[in-house]
């Protein structure tokens, strides 16, 4: 795969490693043709990277910098929008290949449905996968007006592949009530908040895991730039030391997903978004001179 990926012109900040060299590959996954309410998550990881630059390297919540870890960014895949099993498939085999040659993926969404290729990558590779997801939605749906494949089921396919008991829930605060019932018997459900995080992170220790934060589970005064905004979250504080606290996790892929810059023409929800990716690179990625290997 490495001799197919050259460097970008553009992109996220501090993020401009060589391949070969890199610990993690970042990339982007402008889909997002099942969006339900309002569209507009194609076009994040473009308006994460210009913006980016609004911000520094060094990270003083963590005394870490950017230019501590090797991150390569692959720029943004070529998905097929009226295709979304060809979009999903693009996906799973772009993750595939980083996770091949020993590096972590890093999506940037993108409708949060974007998640299941890289996770189908990941539970290949990793069997025993198990999920922590931090979001405003349960996303459990069997199906959402008919289809199996949508931004509101992403969750219920994971469970697909990965099974009961592997999936933990932090921030959900809006859902079907079937959702809610059938969530009960399968996942681990955290309503409104992150309570309980730091007990489901002890269960998850040594076990991989993969991370997708759904940037709506923040509350919408926080960011307003997304697609279904649901009053009730989480600070920005609240969301950035849950991703502090994955330090030590066995984290195999992770992502962002659900900024629609469109929304929110003060630039706010994008920096948050940044801010947060940045902090997320931190925690996740190896520095360049430990020897830990992501496996």
């Amino acid at each position: 795969m490495s001799n197919t990926l050259t460097k970008n012109i553009e992109t996220f900040l501090g993020c401009d490693s060589e391949y070969e060299s890199a610990r993690a590959v970042l990339f982007g996954a402008p889909f997002d043709s099942t969006t339900s309410f309002r569209p507009g998550t194609r076009f994040a990881s473009r308006a994460m990277r210009g913006d980016s630059f609004g911000l520094e390297t060094y990270s003083p919540y963590q005394d870490k910098d950017l230019t501590d870890i090797s991150v390569f960014d692959g720029g943004d895949l070529e998905l097929c929008f009226g295709d979304t099993q060809k979009a999903l498939a693009q996906i799973e085999e772009f993750a595939a290949g980083i996770l091949e040659d020993g590096k972590l993926p890093v999506m940037i969404g993108g409708e949060h449905l974007v998640t299941l290729g890289a996770v189908r990558a990941a539970v290949k590779k990793h069997p025993d996968l198990h999920i922590l997801h931090f979001d405003a939605h349960a996303d459990l749906r069997e199906e959402y007006l008919g289809a199996a494949l949508s931004h509101a089921t992403v969750l219920h396919r994971c469970w697909d592949l990965v099974g009961d008991g592997k999936i933990f829930q932090f921030g959900i605060r809006s859902g079907d009530r079937s959702e809610f019932l059938w969530g009960r018997q399968h996942v681990s459900t955290h309503k409104f908040n992150f309570e309980g995080l730091e007990k489901a992170i002890t269960s998850l220790e040594g076990k991989p895991v993969y991370v997708t934060i759904d940037l709506d589970v923040l509350d919408p005064s926080v960011f307003p730039g997304t697609g279904t905004p649901e009053p009730g979250g989480v600070s920005f504080l609240q969301l950035l030391h849950a991703v502090l606290a994955l330090k030590g996790l066995h984290v195999v892929g992770c992502d962002v997903n659900e900024l629609s810059p469109v929304y929110d023409q003060s630039g706010v929800s994008t920096a948050v978004a940044c801010k947060i990716l940045r902090e997320l690179l931190l925690t996740v990625v190896p520095a360049s001179d430990e020897k830990e290997e992501i496996k």
